[in-house]
């Protein structure tokens, strides 16, 4: 069994999707780790890194395909890249499912076994090898650091030569894990921190983690799917919703929005007219940018100013911290692949309640 690992070629990614660390699960599993050179380095990985840990270098991603069983990436394959890979060979990565119409055709047609990582199902035995849940920590984190860095205020409380700082008020729109992890960043920093989420599972989780939870009574038992996420609320739930974020946004200094919707464009929570009532020099950072944005003023991979309010639209926050995302990245895919090697082989079983639904199509 051979495990091949190219470099990353899609633009702003820097992660990459092993690292030295996982070689020896690998191996003792009985996989030969095949990685191109210079794969690891923008994460912080040097080559010597890899083969210290029984990796094998090649100089280029035809090398380092050539013989692959198993071919792991970050991101999904270019043209170039798929023709690289093996007949037969199982592909693991994030593929954008919905999105990328053409690549499930493109792998089929070179009989290659597509695992789109955004699709490992919520359930308990896959919870280990949930890429999007280890991934969004790591937005969540971020995107609160770069929130207080274009920020005109201090995050906590202070006091100073000048008298006493006000701590600042932070407000997170969304409570799964990036929303979770936002809060708990926000927190850290001092912020005196509120959030909303429709789901009133996670009002526990938002309280625990020293936040206020907004407008709890708008929260319903109805509003989760089987798999956890938010459902896609009905037009008279959402102007409820609407009303309840408008009436609180005024009063805070930090935004991150994080609420998404698997599949389809994310919900818009922050309209124009809210931005114009939000403090001066207040900040909204969107993590939901790439699916659409949560405010509709969002433009994905930009940063803007309107009605002196800051609307930061970044994209793939993950790459901004590519040494533990990596990592984490790393485990996740280990994770899924460990139930399926049986004896010295790794069995590509489509009827597998993990693999099956997996299955890019």
């Amino acid at each position: 069994m051979q495990l091949s690992v190219p470099t990353e070629t899609a633009t702003r990614e820097r992660r990459v999707a092993i690292t030295p660390d996982s070689i020896s699960r690998f191996k003792k599993l009985g996989f030969d780790v095949v990685v191109q050179k210079g794969a690891g380095l923008a994460a912080g990985f040097r080559d010597d890194a890899y083969t210290a840990a029984g990796a094998r270098l090649e100089p280029d991603a035809k090398s380092a395909l050539a013989g692959a069983t198993i071919v792991a990436k970050v991101q999904p394959p270019a043209a170039d890249e798929i023709a690289l890979i093996p007949e037969g060979a199982t592909l693991i990565s994030l593929m954008r499912p919905g999105q990328n119409n053409g690549l499930a055709a493109s792998l089929s047609t070179r009989k290659i076994n597509p695992l789109a990582l955004e699709l490992v199902p919520r359930i308990t035995r896959a919870q280990a090898m949930d890429v999007l849940s280890s991934q969004a920590t790591i937005t969540g984190y971020k995107a609160v650091l770069i929130g207080a860095e274009h920020m005109p205020k201090f995050m906590p409380m202070l006091t100073t030569a000048a008298g006493n700082i006000t701590p600042a008020k932070a407000f997170v729109l969304g409570a799964g894990v990036a929303g979770l992890q936002a809060i708990a960043t926000a927190r850290r920093l001092g912020a005196v921190v509120s959030a909303f989420d429709v789901r009133p599972a996670v009002r526990e989780q938002v309280q625990s983690l020293g936040a206020t939870f907004v407008a709890a009574e708008l929260a319903q038992a109805g509003a989760e799917t089987a798999g956890g996420y938010a459902r896609e609320q009905t037009a008279d739930d959402q102007a409820r919703t609407l009303a309840a974020i408008a009436n609180h946004i005024k009063e805070v200094d930090l935004v991150v929005s994080t609420a998404q919707i698997p599949g389809k464009p994310a919900p818009r929570l922050i309209t124009a007219e809210m931005v114009k009532t939000m403090r001066a020099g207040s900040v909204i950072v969107d993590c939901a940018a790439e699916t659409g944005g949560n405010c509709e003023l969002t433009k994905a991979g930009e940063t803007i100013v309107v009605d002196d309010v800051t609307i930061i639209g970044p994209i793939n926050l993950p790459s901004t911290v590519p040494f533990h995302a990596s990592q984490m990245f790393a485990r996740n895919i280990f994770e899924l692949v460990k139930p399926h090697v049986k004896e010295g082989k790794f069995v590509f079983n489509a009827n597998d309640e993990i693999l099956g639904k997996m299955i890019l199509k």
